[in-house]
């Protein structure tokens, strides 16, 4: 992998950049969409390569339990299996993994599904972690070594290394805990991938929550290994507010010849106001998970839900201006109508929307960073 920055802003920090990859070329700054499964939900590869989505992110936990990373590596690899051309990244699996016992992660479920979840956990060491399979309950010890090994096996572009997940709500001796552990992990995975290379390039995760010591312990540790590229994991905090000043503190701590990533963020909002720091890429569930619910994106950072009565008559594009497939070719008040029949082709057709309108706000922020204009 090789990283080159384009221009820098005269404005602020934010910079516009390119990854080079050996599957294709990966523009900065760019949001990615996730693709649990090896799709973007409602979406498939073919239809997502249209929609000029240079980077996928796909999760290693979810694919080791089904179908399984051996039969992905049979199938000759992710790309292959996916049908997908363009690059892709993997995570390491442990987001998921403790997203499993801590409550503040999983808010959105059920608390009877919560306590399902937290009894698949057995044993959290120093090897790793423990756990039950929630689809058919077999033990899996995941470990930063079996972590980039299964990503091995997938053949991402980019794979992450294994890190722990804590909750915002611990307190400053176990998050001190938490911290060196994961940099233990992130060692080991780095390590086992030196030994297997396979033209693959490796991300760390910076951890640390919001405390600007820690972040700034994470950051200086694990820039003087020989990762590729950077993460930016772990809490951000109860509100944006809290991950901006996270971020003001950390950027000036990671080097500017190597391309950084913020994990789990995709709301419009957010990402306007973290790329002024100089983020480079962005991922999230959130468009696609929007769009099942019938919110449809615009380009001027707001949204509106499609499902609501005064777009039943509003017989003409749902978005104004909007040329992606969906507002080409259908009304505001067929897609209502869809939702409200509880079709599926209503979540497909407002997730085309959606990650359309996302790859449209990255291109312009390109170009109003070239324009020094943020």
């Amino acid at each position: 992998m090789k990283f080159e920055i384009l221009h820098k802003s005269k404005k602020s920090n934010a910079r516009v950049g390119r990854i080079y990859t050996k599957k294709g070329v990966i523009e900065t700054p760019n949001f990615v969409p996730v693709a649990t499964n090896g799709t973007i939900k409602c979406l498939d590869s073919v239809l997502v390569e249209n929609l000029n989505v240079q980077l996928m992110f796909c999760n290693t936990y979810h694919l080791i339990l089904q179908p399984g990373s051996d039969l992905i590596e049979k199938a000759g690899g992710l790309h292959k299996f996916i049908n997908r051309n363009l690059p892709l990244i993997t995570d390491s699996g442990g987001f998921q993994a403790f997203s499993l016992i801590h409550r503040s992660v999983t808010s959105e479920l059920k608390n009877s599904t919560i306590k399902q979840r937290s009894q698949n956990i057995i044993n959290i060491s120093e090897e790793g972690i423990l756990f039950r399979s929630y689809r058919d309950g077999t033990k899996i010890l995941l470990t930063p070594e079996s972590s980039i090994k299964a990503q091995k096996q997938l053949g991402a572009d980019i794979i992450v290394s294994f890190d722990e997940l804590p909750p915002y709500h611990i307190d400053k001796h176990v998050l001190k805990k938490s911290l060196e552990r994961t940099h233990r992990w992130e060692k080991r995975s780095l390590e086992y991938h030196l030994n297997h290379k396979k033209d693959q390039a490796i991300y760390a995760v910076i951890h640390g929550g919001t405390d600007p010591e820690f972040r700034k312990q994470s950051a200086q540790y694990l820039t003087n290994l020989p990762f590729d590229g950077f993460g930016i994991g772990g809490s951000f905090g109860k509100n944006r507010l809290e991950m901006l000043n996270m971020l003001e503190t950390l950027m000036p701590n990671l080097p500017t010849d190597k391309p950084n990533h913020l994990l789990g963020i995709g709301d419009l909002e957010s990402i306007k106001n973290c790329i002024p720091f100089g983020i480079d890429t962005f991922d999230s569930s959130y468009p696609t998970k929007a769009a099942r619910h019938g919110v449809f994106f615009q380009k001027n950072y707001t949204h509106f839900n499609i499902k609501k009565a005064e777009f039943s008559i509003t017989f003409k594009r749902p978005v104004h201006g909007c040329i992606c497939y969906t507002c080409s070719n259908y009304t505001a008040a067929y897609i209502h109508h869809l939702f409200k029949s509880n079709e599926q082709t209503a979540m497909h057709l407002a997730s085309i929307h959606n990650i359309h309108t996302m790859m449209e706000v990255m291109c312009d922020y390109r170009q109003k960073i070239m324009n020094n204009m943020i």
